[in-house]
């Protein structure tokens, strides 16, 4: 892929989200309802990230700001990253303290060695070149910071997804787009948590845990998301993913 056709598809996929971000929020799994999903999402972050203490953190695609403020309401000094302008606009009026910047996931611009801690949820899968990217975090990470990944595989399809979610006949335009970027991303044939891992450590991290236990999160989103929806989000191959850089 060149150069020329990278910058394209980096604006086909910021101007995908940036279309999205006005009903980002009323889909669940994207806003962190709070009580018990927030409670979830807290101990799955404190447990690879351990406390707070103020440190620096970065959440990359930081979209409507729900990652940033979990990690806020831990005790981080947080900068939101994400590049889509309408996503950063929520964000900022949700969480006017916090420095919301726009950049590109991959590009940060960010100066080295200035992150305590990053983060990301639900970025990998869309990323144009991941070994870049992972470049790209290592450096703004200091020596012995931490990357949090949660994602998943969201190409693959077992017996029980077909089942539940039978891709309809005809697409909408959504979809359509959706399909056409995912076509051409590093991980078109989905983010699979070994590959990813395999990325991180060729890139230079170590102490990579891979961790599927989610159940706490999915079951927390189940009032919102109906039987159907809560077992096909239950059966995915969905994942954290903590690495350290040495």
């Amino acid at each position: 892929m060149t150069s020329q056709s990278n910058r394209s598809l980096r604006d086909e996929i910021r101007d995908y989200w940036s279309d999205r971000a006005a009903t980002f929020d009323n889909d669940p799994g994207h806003k962190i309802a709070e009580g018990a999903e927030m409670t979830a999402w807290r101990a799955l972050f404190t447990w690879h990230l351990g406390a707070a203490d103020g440190r620096n953190l970065l959440d990359l695609a930081s979209g409507t700001g729900e990652i940033a403020r979990l990690c806020q309401s831990l005790g981080f000094t947080v900068t939101g990253l994400d590049w889509a302008e309408p996503m950063l606009e929520r964000a900022r009026a949700k969480l006017p303290e916090v420095s919301f910047l726009q950049a590109d996931a991959e590009r940060t611009m960010l100066p080295d060695g200035c992150m305590d801690v990053i983060v990301t949820r639900h970025l990998v899968w869309t990323l144009v070149d991941a070994a870049s990217a992972f470049a790209e975090w290592f450096r703004v990470l200091k020596p012995g910071g931490v990357l949090l990944i949660v994602d998943g595989d969201f190409v693959t399809r077992n017996w029980l997804a077909r089942w539940l979610a039978p891709r309809p006949a005809t697409a909408n335009g959504r979809t359509t787009r959706h399909q056409e970027i995912l076509a051409q991303v590093y991980f078109t044939q989905g983010a699979r948590a070994d590959a990813v891992a395999d990325l991180l450590r060729r890139t230079g991290f170590d102490g990579l845990t891979i961790d599927h236990k989610l159940g706490p999160i999915h079951r927390a989103q189940a009032a919102q998301l109906g039987w159907r929806k809560s077992l096909l989000r239950r059966s995915e191959h969905r994942y954290a993913i903590c690495a350290r850089k040495p």
